[in-house]
């Protein structure tokens, strides 16, 4: 087992008798099924349906003072605090930013529990493993008592790499992509079925015309990465942009209804792409003829 600070992390607290209501009415998850064992995976949206931010929404126990922790990204934090408070009016909650005295941590290949902090399984995909919020002089022992070796940042982004999960602020571009444009939809970060939020008309009409075009999908290649940014090409045709990239994977957002013939070939920076499969995509991925190298892998 695996265990890792994530510095690009920060922490916000909101607590207070209405703090549910509140959050519910803003994220994209229904917050009203968050519990203690059971987080959300949401994002805060403009009234265009564009994400501002996303995050992870874990519940702490009463017993531990209660309160809804968001795990976002620290660059953001600010951001999405100033938002809150837009929003809160008259609502009883108070909104923390606890950065600078909580951490992130990230464990993964097992399952254990911890004292040191409050430990939350990912909820976006089980593989991702377990989350920690606490204190950083502590992770340390927190991973010990866990079992798991602590390990540098750079093994869990490739680990999250590997599985195909997008990451804000490399993979997407906050403010410019919709939930379906960063897979949050496959990744249990957008309830369909809940009442109202900020953006919720345009994602439920994307949802049901199906009509999202753009996608992050998994990539492979040989010999090294390209970089981030770079634009993907199909042959002579630009469809869409290199993201992050770790050991011979990466991810990459692509207009998929361009791909008109999958066995052309993808690049990227002049390096040659092959589409990956991973198991929780839903939506179609174009398929390939056998022997192809510009298909999927």
């Amino acid at each position: 087992m695996q265990a890792a600070l994530l510095p690009d992390r920060g922490v916000i607290k909101v607590a207070g008798e209405t703090a549910r209501t509140f959050l519910n009415g803003l994220l994209t998850a229904d917050v009203g099924k968050v519990t203690p064992q059971a987080p959300a995976f949401a994002a805060l949206l403009t009234p265009q349906g564009k994400i501002i931010v996303d995050c992870i929404v874990a519940e702490a126990a009463e017993a531990d003072g209660g309160g809804f922790f968001l795990d976002c990204p620290r660059a953001l934090v600010r951001t999405l605090v100033e938002r809150l408070t837009f929003y809160r009016l008259r609502a009883k909650v108070t909104i923390e930013d606890l950065s600078e005295a909580l951490a992130v941590m990230a464990v993964w290949d097992g399952s254990a529990d911890s004292e040191y902090g409050l430990v939350y399984p990912d909820p976006r995909l089980p593989g991702l493993g377990l989350r920690v919020i606490l204190p950083p002089d502590v992770a340390q022992e927190a991973a010990r008592e866990m079992g798991a070796t602590l390990t540098e940042a750079a093994a869990y982004e490739a680990h999250r790499i590997a599985l195909g999960v997008p990451r804000g602020g490399l993979d997407f571009i906050y403010g410019d992509a919709f939930p379906h444009d960063a897979d949050m939809d496959q990744l249990a970060g957008v309830d369909f079925h809940k009442g109202c939020y900020v953006g919720q008309e345009v994602v439920s009409r994307v949802e049901h015309r199906g009509t999202a075009r753009t996608r992050i999908v998994p990539v492979a290649f040989e010999g090294p990465a390209p970089d981030a940014g770079v634009p993907v090409m199909l042959g002579e045709r630009a469809v869409g942009t290199m993201g992050s990239a770790a050991a011979g994977q990466g991810l990459a957002q692509i207009r998929l209804d361009r791909i008109e013939t999958p066995d052309a070939p993808l690049s990227a920076g002049g390096i040659a792409l092959r589409l990956r499969h991973v198991d929780w995509i839903r939506f179609p991925m174009p398929a390939p003829s056998s022997g192809t190298k510009g298909g999927v892998a």
